[in-house]
């Protein structure tokens, strides 16, 4: 059986089992052949250069065994693989923290291309951070994005901060991001000029009927309470004072808009366009917030 051959194979299998996806997929050929190529010890962008190659029993029982490994326990491949990639950088990841996905990550790395988020930013920004950090990745792409800025990377989760910890040192950026514990500001000293956060959005109707893979994922890093906004109601009342005078607040929230200016019809903000459109990420100026 060809390297291909196996993946196609595998695709059928997943689809029989009907997992689900959206933890670096979206379909099940994409995962066969992510879990197929790391089985073997592959780089992902094996499949193009080597599609026709014959492999061995011992390569296809490897490949079958990590293939049943994902169906039968309905974790994300990447806890499988122990790692995860987000805008085409890697990290490391495993269930002390959600799987990496974030549509500021796009923002970030088409900054100078698209000047989305560029635009509102200025030769002052220098201080960011980067709240309900997870795994750190935002605050690595940032950090990547931007060579001139520091970055304060917090979260609440102790384990999912030493994940970040981890991917920090992977990335050498140790000098220029500090990993911090702490509930939204609470333990954060001094004004930011630029605020990411992706914070829990999932409402508690949707919590109960996510699929198996959602549920393998923190609890605490998805629940938003009965509307998805309690803490993003927190973090609009307490950004402020943690901001800079021309600062911005750069927050992810799925689909929600509509839940987003229910709760804050009067806010004054402006919805930036991604990948998922443009009801996913909002940016709000301090004096928005403050007023």
């Amino acid at each position: 059986m060809t390297l291909v051959e196996l993946v196609q194979a595998q695709s059928e299998r997943l689809k029989r089992a009907d997992v689900s996806f959206g933890h670096g997929t979206g379909n099940a050929f994409d995962e066969a052949a992510w879990l197929v190529t790391w089985a073997l010890g592959l780089p992902l962008d094996a499949l193009e250069a080597r599609a026709g190659h014959e492999l061995s029993a011992e390569d296809l029982a490897k490949a079958e065994a990590l293939v049943s490994r994902r169906i039968e326990t309905r974790q994300p491949a990447a806890y499988l693989t122990g790692e995860a990639w987000l805008q085409n950088v890697p990290f490391t990841i495993d269930a002390r923290s959600i799987v990496p996905r974030s549509y500021i990550a796009e923002l970030l790395v088409d900054a100078e291309e698209s000047a989305t988020l560029d635009a509102w930013l200025s030769d002052r920004t220098r201080r960011v951070l980067d709240l309900c950090t997870g795994n750190g990745s935002l605050a690595v792409i940032a950090a990547m994005a931007y060579p001139e800025i520091e970055v304060d990377a917090s979260d609440i989760s102790a384990g999912a901060l030493e994940l970040a910890r981890i991917n920090v040192a992977r990335h050498g950026m140790e000098k220029r991001i500090a990993v911090l514990e702490s509930d939204l500001f609470a333990s954060l000293r001094g004004t930011y000029d630029l605020i990411l956060c992706n914070p829990p959005y999932v409402t508690d109707a949707s919590m109960s009927v996510l699929p198996a893979e959602y549920r393998a994922e923190p609890a605490l890093a998805l629940a938003g309470g009965a509307d998805g906004m309690d803490l993003i109601r927190r973090i609009v009342a307490e950004a402020p004072a943690h901001m800079s005078e021309d600062a911005v607040l750069v927050i992810e929230v799925g689909h929600e808009r509509r839940r987003f200016e229910a709760v804050f019809p009067r806010l004054e903000c402006a919805w930036l366009e991604t990948s998922g459109g443009n009801d996913c990420v909002v940016l709000v100026e301090r004096q928005a917030l403050a007023r």
